[in-house]
């Protein structure tokens, strides 16, 4: 069994969120077991993966047995805002999402960002090893958790409709129209 630099097993709370405004944000997976809280940075198409993924697990899990799927009143958490401090234990790299059948309970496992190139790590002539998280999750926080996540991606700066790149409220410079600015429009 791999050991875990951390290790919520299960969490208390589980959740996202984002830090700062639209363009500068920081986005955060957070996770609370008893007294103890821990923050990884991620990426906002992690968070947004994430949520995802863990979207079409539950309804892979409803389908396989109707009887174990949670029921829209269960997901009511009364607080799901990042807490502080917001102090970062790691920046995730990777970030997997599997399901403990046994305990009928969802992982997710995150593993810390390399630091190092991998001419530093030939050098050195051994691999880094690097942080690595478990957070194990019933499936209300989960859905939860994905609805959350689905939030905070869509509170960003609008879409260019031309090619898709996040746009400043004074617009920006879209390379489908070379170069030309694209207006944002307020939605």
């Amino acid at each position: 069994m791999p050991e875990f630099t951390y290790d919520f097993d299960p969490v208390d709370q589980i959740t996202v969120g984002a830090v700062g405004q639209p363009g500068q944000r920081t986005f955060y997976l957070q996770a609370r077991r008893g007294r103890s809280q821990i923050s990884f940075v991620v990426e906002k198409e992690q968070v947004g993966a994430l949520a995802d993924a863990v979207e079409q697990l539950l309804e892979s899990l409803a389908e396989k047995n109707p009887l174990l799927s949670t029921s829209e009143d269960m997901i009511a958490f009364a607080n799901m805002d990042l807490r502080e401090p917001l102090e970062e234990a790691f920046r995730v790299g990777q970030l997997g999402l599997g399901y403990d059948e046994g305990r009928d309970l969802l992982i997710i496992i995150a593993q810390e960002l390399g630091g190092r190139s991998d001419d530093e790590e030939a050098n050195e002539g051994e691999a880094e090893r690097l942080e690595t998280a478990r957070l194990t999750f019933r499936r209300e926080q989960g859905r939860a958790l994905a609805q959350r996540g689905n939030e905070a991606v869509t509170k960003g700066r609008p879409r260019c409709p031309q090619c898709g790149e996040p746009m400043n409220p004074e617009g920006h410079f879209c390379p489908k129209r070379n170069g030309h600015r694209v207006e944002a429009v307020e939605g």
